[in-house]
């Protein structure tokens, strides 16, 4: 079952993210409601201590269940959104907004979703221009348009990491923690990535079309 989550971080509507949210039933956190409207959904539950959402989305968007959490609290309110999608069911998690924003709050992002990957969760994180996957031991397919530039970052060093697909490939390579290496790729088909060891992230920034964007 897919899950969009609604975050405070940034977001630009694009015709891919249309898609991805299509469907989907919908969670937001505290200022992420913000991007409700400009996605058209309607979330079924609004979850944080909302202490950024300002009082005209509250006004405008009064109807949608809360639920209300303390300042003082040891998760942010995007976690406890993803808490609330767990319990209802989600195996597949779109968090829109999950980066963007402030620095910790967004590599907090990326780490929980790297856990939530390694849970067994199917997870994306977007923008709408930038594409985030977790990346960890095992295959994954990056279907982007043709042309598309993506990045592999470490978080740890990486062992024996496959890249096809792309422009610039690699065979079983080893990328140590902190190396540039694996930056701006391109896209030359469906990439495939195949890692034995170690976990990191995908950004992937799609090429729009004229006939699409």
């Amino acid at each position: 079952m897919k899950f969009v989550l609604l975050l405070g971080g940034s977001l630009t509507l694009t015709p891919r993210l249309k898609e991805q949210v299509a469907g989907a039933r919908v969670i937001a956190a505290d200022g992420g409601m913000a991007h409700a409207a400009v996605l058209s959904v309607t979330p079924e539950l609004w979850v944080g201590d909302f202490d950024s959402a300002t009082p005209q989305l509250l006004k405008a968007q009064a109807d949608v269940p809360r639920q209300t959490h303390p300042v003082s609290k040891d998760q942010t309110d995007g976690q406890i959104a993803v808490q609330a999608a767990l319990a209802r069911g989600a195996t597949r998690l779109v968090l829109v907004g999950a980066t963007g924003g402030q620095t910790d709050h967004a590599l907090a992002n990326l780490l929980l979703g790297l856990k939530l990957a390694r849970d067994g969760l199917s997870v994306l994180m977007t923008s709408g221009l930038e594409e985030t996957y977790p990346l960890l031991p095992g295959k994954l397919e990056l279907d982007v348009p043709t042309g598309s530039r993506f990045s592999l970052v470490a978080f740890s060093d990486l062992g024996e990491l496959s890249i096809s697909g792309a422009q610039w490939p690699l065979n079983q390579a080893n990328v140590p923690l902190g190396s540039t290496w694996t930056l701006s790729n391109l896209a030359l088909a469906t990439v495939r990535i195949e890692l034995r060891k170690g976990y990191g992230a995908v950004f992937a920034y799609p090429k729009f079309h004229p006939t699409t964007w």
